[in-house]
């Protein structure tokens, strides 16, 4: 069993401990409410939100931030994580009626540089806990491009 394998039951916990952070996004120019959830190599999880500034560059995304959350703790090794959301979100734990909730370009580079092999690292995009999409990391970014890509 690989570091990325992880059961059912754990992939509910996250999707859970994501939505339970939904209403805390903030989001008043785009209304898009994403949370994320992220389990690290220690047994840990943390959680994230996007934050939206009116200077739009100075956006983070919840993925981001529930990653450096963790890097901020001293967790580095990332070993899954769920994202919920969808346009105006935050008001309901039901997301049926939206769509399942993908990763940015940048998020996707970020989980890259703490995620270990993007070929088994599960990235889970929910409407409910019982409602989800698995991708792995390489699904979403082939060919990308990662710390070992520095090695000398």
């Amino acid at each position: 069993m690989n570091d990325y394998t992880i059961d059912n039951d754990m992939k509910r916990v996250l999707i859970r401990e994501a939505l339970s952070k939904l209403p805390n996004s903030f989001a008043p120019y785009s209304h898009y409410n994403v949370a994320a959830a992220v389990l690290t190599a220690s047994g840990k999880i943390y959680t994230g939100v996007n934050v939206e500034s009116s200077l739009l560059s100075c956006t983070i995304c919840a993925e981001r931030n529930a990653i450096f959350s963790a890097v901020a703790e001293g967790d580095r090794r990332i070993t899954a994580i769920a994202i919920v959301g969808g346009l105006n979100a935050a008001d309901t734990e039901d997301l049926e009626e939206h769509d399942y909730c993908t990763p940015c370009g940048v998020c996707r580079q970020v989980m890259r540089d703490f995620c270990g092999d993007p070929k088994t690292f599960p990235i889970i995009c929910a409407k409910s806990a019982y409602d989800y999409k698995e991708f792995t990391l390489d699904q979403l970014l082939p060919e990308s491009f990662g710390p070992e890509d520095l090695d000398e």
